[in-house]
């Protein structure tokens, strides 16, 4: 459960979010989020988000705030190469980045063949093909890539 915007009524996860989705919407577009801070709240622009939050949840209804991520993605926990220091992809240099043919998902990418929908799982593919095209063409990235292969044997035991 959450808080609608009362201005526009999208809905946020608590008062903190809800508190920064007004301030960056007043400071990013003006409009009637600003309008609607000015009114209640003078002095929003000088105040920390759980102070703003204070001022704003009551003036806010209750509101359904699913969680987008846990709904959309394929079932089960991405491997994210997270843990013992080594990436899940079984090389150890801890960017967590598929690359040179890797077959490896990203960080919290599902494996394309994992995944539901014939054009989600293309999408990916083709988001990892590209990847490895744009660090293919880009000297900079091999060298950090190379720097960050450096440090992580350094901490490896």
């Amino acid at each position: 459960m959450g808080y609608a915007c009362p201005v526009c009524d999208t809905p946020q996860r608590d008062g903190e979010h809800l508190a920064h989705h007004l301030a960056f919407t007043a400071m990013l577009h003006g409009d009637d989020h600003e309008a609607w801070l000015d009114e209640r709240v003078t002095d929003w622009s000088e105040r920390d988000p759980a102070g703003l939050a204070a001022d704003v949840t009551p003036h806010a209804d209750d509101a359904e705030y699913n969680e987008v991520f846990e709904d959309t993605v394929a079932r089960g926990r991405p491997d994210v190469g997270m843990g013992s220091g080594g990436a899940a992809s079984g090389h150890n240099h801890g960017h967590g980045h598929a690359h040179d043919g890797d077959p490896s998902p990203g960080a919290g990418v599902p494996d394309p063949e994992s995944v539901d929908d014939p054009a989600v799982a293309e999408a990916i593919r083709e988001a990892r093909e590209l990847t490895r095209e744009a660090d293919d063409a880009d000297p900079a990235v091999a060298d950090t890539d190379d720097a960050n292969d450096e440090a992580a044997a350094d901490r490896d035991p």
